[in-house]
């Protein structure tokens, strides 16, 4: 396999767009990634675009890469249509990556774009409830729940209509690792203050405010212990990375940001918490890219709540089980922290687009290798970063997990 970089990246600004479309969407960030790379759309040999939801969201089906790209220009070239949940975008990067890597095309575009926000809430949160197992969903759950004998219940009252179903899963299995581990919602507020905080530094965030402890917890409960400013909004938007291959980024560039590691894996039913696509897929992506957690400079994780950095990082081994609360009180995720977590703000500021957010993390790690993060750069020189991005619920694990490790 041939070695790949990352030679341009760009994204719009998440947030809610009713006046923008998904032609204006995509327009957006394949700009700014071409522009980031000094480089014009004629050097596009393909386009892999992913996205979740524009079906249920505005109509368009089936061709949703040719009608966005041809738009502004790029037309003629094979173009892949790439739908995996949450995981949209970063399963289209690693189509990309598979493709160059393995000689198939020099140079390669990936895109990922969601037009989620809609004035009637309900509509946004039946699409995204579409990544479950609709036929046999609820049964799994109850089979769960019956096997185990837990009492408590996953869905609490409004869970698809005033909510998210989603929120519900998470709160069931945040409460797991409290038990587990000593783990309180302060904890989870906390984690949520410091999200906040670095949305506040990101141009690019949906929210850019930062907040207080006090105003996290008494934000409106969502499902114990989440609360609203725990849980990530429902935003618009697209990013997008242009890759090559190692002659060919030379062309370009003398600065290349590596793919070291493109994985991707499915969930599988079963009853064991303790058996996730995080940890299957998380090991497979160190093992590929030749490291191990500790090499790990910094890192984006899939915080559709705020819980999620913390349980993520358990799981991935970078943070011992039973440190995880001094982990959050001595403030080691901050920017300037033993492990930096989100320093774009993560999908609880920084905003969740579901089909863009896999390649808006692998555009926060590429600036902060790169070092032109701005204020929110993490010291000391980042060398090795690291994305996880998972989409959809299958059972009681996850459906969909990419990992991307990066280096300098």
């Amino acid at each position: 396999m041939r070695d790949v970089a990352i030679v341009g990246a760009g994204m719009t600004q998440f947030g809610r767009h009713p006046e923008k479309g998904i032609k204006d969407l995509v327009r957006g960030a394949v700009e700014l990634a071409l522009a980031d790379a000094g480089v014009e759309s004629g050097v596009i040999e393909a386009a892999y675009v992913g996205s979740a939801a524009p079906g249920l969201m505005t109509g368009q089906e089936q061709i949703k890469a040719q009608v966005t790209l041809s738009a502004m220009g790029i037309d003629s070239i094979p173009m892949y249509n790439v739908e995996n949940a949450c995981a949209s975008s970063s399963s289209a990067l690693n189509l990309a990556w598979t493709a160059v890597a393995a000689g198939v095309f020099d140079c390669v575009l990936a895109v990922g774009f969601e037009k989620l926000y809609d004035e009637n809430r309900l509509k946004s949160y039946m699409a995204l409830g579409t990544a479950t197992d609709i036929e046999m969903g609820q049964k799994h759950m109850e089979e769960f729940q019956k096997t185990l004998g837990i009492q408590d219940q996953v869905f609490s009252e409004g869970a698809g209509a005033n909510k998210s179903i989603f929120m519900d899963m998470y709160a069931f299995y945040t409460r797991r690792y409290m038990e587990k581990y000593g783990l309180t919602q302060e904890h989870f507020a906390k984690i949520a203050v410091k999200s906040h905080k670095n949305g506040a530094l990101n141009p690019n965030a949906h929210y850019r405010k930062e907040v207080t402890l006090e105003q996290v917890l008494n934000s409106g409960d969502v499902a114990y212990p989440l609360t609203r400013m725990m849980c990530s909004p429902v935003s618009d938007g697209s990013a997008a990375v242009l890759i090559c291959s190692k002659e060919k980024a030379a062309q370009f560039t003398t600065k290349p940001v590596w793919i070291e590691a493109s994985v991707l894996g499915s969930g599988r039913l079963g009853y064991d918490m303790d058996d996730t696509l995080t940890r299957r897929v998380g090991k497979k992506a160190f093992e590929v890219a030749g490291i191990g957690p500790e090499d790990v400079d910094v890192i984006e994780i899939h915080d559709a709540t705020s819980p999620s950095e913390i349980i993520a990082l358990i799981e991935l081994g970078i943070c011992p089980p039973e440190d995880a609360p001094n982990w959050i009180d001595e403030g080691y995720m901050e920017l300037g922290g033993k492990m930096p977590t989100n320093s774009s703000g993560g999908l609880a500021s920084k905003g969740h687009p579901i089909g863009a957010t896999g390649l808006a993390q692998v555009y926060e790690v590429v600036n902060q290798l790169r070092g032109t993060a701005g204020p929110r750069q993490v010291p000391g020189n980042p060398k090795i970063g690291m994305t996880q991005n998972g989409g959809g619920i299958l059972g009681i694990d996850g459906a969909a997990m990419a990992y991307h490790i990066l280096k300098s």
